[in-house]
């Protein structure tokens, strides 16, 4: 097939044309189901085609000959009268004029003289690339961005920044840009594409979600999980309930390990936190909508309900007043969920729904549902008489009544209810959603129930895990490792589970050890680029070690735009294996293919002097404790150094 794609006369050309117009798109649209794709790019383009470092990978890329110069000549044509699409075109420009210093004039009209960069809405639908995708057409005369809706328009604008080289601002407007002559179609594998932003934890400022908005919209994300409330904060203003900002959004101040911090004093004040206005809100909603981000609010329940419950006491089962937990360990003598058997609660939150429904446009409020404590309830004389009122065996079924009778508020607002995995236990309500964070077990029971699915799992889009040895990074994490290459591995729909049924995936970025907008970029970058790609980009042009390099090309930008990501694929990886005679060896690897890796036994720093690893298992010196290890690229260093010892190695390797 790809050698069609390449033609030098007529016929050739004809016959091409057909198979784009006609059998090309029915030929995409069978492989999509399967998230199959015909391959890219043939040898010919090849040498073009290493200069488009597109992520998400896109469905199609087909490189043409020749070159079209950017010039501060050029003019945006924004053809359709779509108050959208100018919006589009003037962020065009100014994205354009921030990264290489080339201010383009917007215009709705066009002379035979002006070369362009038109954004077309077409008039008749592309059935190929559906409500998201684009066709990206370079020509050295001109450039066309088309798309069926605004938000093609809007991602094929973020695939066409991306070809742009990173470049020293020229301010004077004298500067040429020449961008390879390329055809690209590509739509979107999953319609949810999200990523879970953790303020409750840690309250970070409207300024900090815009810039998060900005950049996982680059990468084609369109779903933000804003986690606005739990144990440790509430981040939205309730206009019905004053308590929840006035007490809820405020906790004692403390610094160093999340989990460890000294519960509240007497008469110490509460001056750590924050709160979103209406107002704020509402302007976040609007900026999101502008980059086709739709803004999922949570709202956590029955369970995490602590800075609620310590706004207003009643809500608990004892009634009893409560401090905000600042980040210490979780006391048993504390209720951290609302009372199921106290009809008040289900009527305060029906008032706070109200509220957040009147916010948030989009369909879905995420409400949490995980990790409840259910201890308090099988003590508690209401939960028993709700039991017993309706015929409930037990404090899971009960859970479920909560979550089903907080469905029916919902849906009587025009919401849909999504919530954790949890939410299956005692019985699933009738129109929820489910986002499976416990592995893929829960996501493949909802969705043989019929029921839709984000996976989310633990293993591979928890990205407050750590991403490198923590002997080389000592964070303060327990809950596990998860590399770029991992996330790459991601494969949200299950063998055996109707593909109809997945929705999508979501990264989930929880911020307990998380205080900083720096660390939340570190955290989130590079490692959500690679789950942009899975969740974009076709399975079968999935390729870690083609990935790689795209990724690489990313870097210069995020250095440009000052955001903080983590470096981590450069660093060492020190694997222990056993031979037959069960003798531990070492085997050096990093996630970056082709780096010289550098060691020593002896506790000398090693650089390129060192012993350099040969690609084969390694035997450990007598009397050797610690082995220390790096990697160079072409004789410079470019991961950390990694220092540990020889009985840590034993800890971590297999039985023999």
């Amino acid at each position: 097939m790809e050698g069609l794609f390449v033609y030098n006369n007529s016929w050739k050309k004809i016959l091409c044309q057909i198979l784009l117009m006609f059998i090309f798109p029915a030929m995409i649209r069978a492989y999509s189901v399967s998230g199959d794709a015909i391959t890219n790019n043939n040898d010919k383009d090849a040498s073009v085609s290493s200069h488009i470092n597109i992520i998400p990978k896109p469905v199609l890329v087909r490189s043409e000959p020749g070159y079209f110069n950017l010039t501060s000549d050029v003019r945006i044509i924004a053809t359709a009268e779509n108050p959208e699409i100018n919006v589009i075109a003037n962020r065009l420009s100014k994205q354009i004029e921030n990264n290489i210093g080339l201010k383009l004039k917007v215009s709705s009209s066009v002379t035979n003289k002006d070369k362009t960069i038109r954004l077309i809405l077409t008039n008749e639908q592309n059935t190929s690339i559906g409500k998201e995708g684009y066709v990206i057409e370079i020509k050295s005369s001109g450039i066309d961005i088309s798309a069926n809706k605004p938000a093609g328009i809007y991602y094929g604008v973020q695939s066409f920044i991306q070809l742009l080289p990173v470049e020293i601002k020229n301010n004077t407007g004298e500067s040429r840009t020449s961008i390879p002559c390329v055809y690209i179609m590509d739509y979107p594998r999953f319609v949810w594409r999200g990523l879970l932003l953790d303020v409750a934890h840690h309250f970070f400022e409207k300024e900090y979600v815009m810039k998060f908005i900005d950049q996982m919209s680059k990468y084609k994300y369109n779903i933000l999980q804003l986690h606005m409330t739990n144990d440790n904060g509430w981040r939205i203003e309730i206009k019905e309930f004053p308590n929840l900002n006035r007490t809820g959004s405020w906790r004692v101040p403390r610094t160093g390990i999340w989990g460890s911090f000294e519960q509240p004093q007497a008469g110490e004040k509460a001056t750590d936190g924050g709160y979103y206005t209406q107002d704020d809100i509402k302007e976040l909603v609007r900026y999101a909508q502008e980059r086709y981000v739709t803004i999922v609010p949570g709202i956590e329940v029955p369970g995490h309900s602590l800075a609620m419950i310590a706004s207003y006491p009643s809500l608990s089962c004892t009634g009893l007043q409560y401090d905000i937990n600042p980040g210490s360990p979780r006391s048993k003598e504390v209720p951290y969920a609302v009372c199921p058997g106290n009809e008040s609660v289900f009527e305060m939150l029906d008032k706070i729904l109200t509220e957040y429904a009147s916010l948030f446009p989009g369909e879905y409020i995420h409400i949490g549902g995980d990790e409840v404590s259910k201890d308090f309830w099988k003590n508690c004389p209401k939960c028993q008489k709700r039991m017993a009122d309706e015929n409930l065996k037990d404090v899971e079924e009960l859970q479920s009544y909560f979550i089903k009778r907080i469905e029916k508020i919902l849906n009587s607002k025009g919401k849909k209810l999504m919530g954790w995995d949890e939410i299956l236990e005692g019985g699933l309500a009738p129109g929820a959603s489910v986002m499976s964070w416990r592995g893929m077990e829960g996501g493949i029971k909802a969705a043989r129930m019929k029921h839709h699915v984000v996976m989310s799992p633990t293993q591979y889009c928890y990205f407050d895990y750590k991403q490198t040895d923590p002997k080389i990074v000592p964070e303060p994490i327990n809950w596990g490792l998860l590399r770029l290459s991992q996330v790459y591995k991601f494969e949200p729909v299950p063998d055996n589970v109707d593909p109809q049924y997945i929705l999508g995936g979501q990264g989930n970025v929880w911020s307990e050890h998380i205080p900083t907008c720096r660390q939340n970029d570190y955290m989130t970058w590079p490692r959500a680029m690679a789950l942009a790609e899975v969740l974009w980009s076709p399975k079968v042009e999935r390729d870690i070690d083609e990935f790689i390099p795209r990724l690489e090309a990313q870097f210069p930008s995020f250095d440009r735009d000052q955001v903080n990501y983590a470096k981590s694929i450069y660093d060492p990886i020190i694997t222990p294996v056993r031979t037959q005679d069960g003798l531990m060896q070492i085997i050096f690897s990093s996630e970056v293919k082709g780096l010289d890796v550098y060691y020593t036994f002896n506790g000398t720093i090693p650089d390129n002097f060192s012993l350099k690893y040969k690609q084969q298992p390694v035997n450990i010196p007598k009397g050797a404790t610690q082995v220390w290890a790096i990697t160079y690229r072409n004789g410079k260093p470019v991961g950390k150094l990694l220092v540990i010892t020889i009985e840590e190695l034993q800890r971590r390797s297999p039985k023999s």
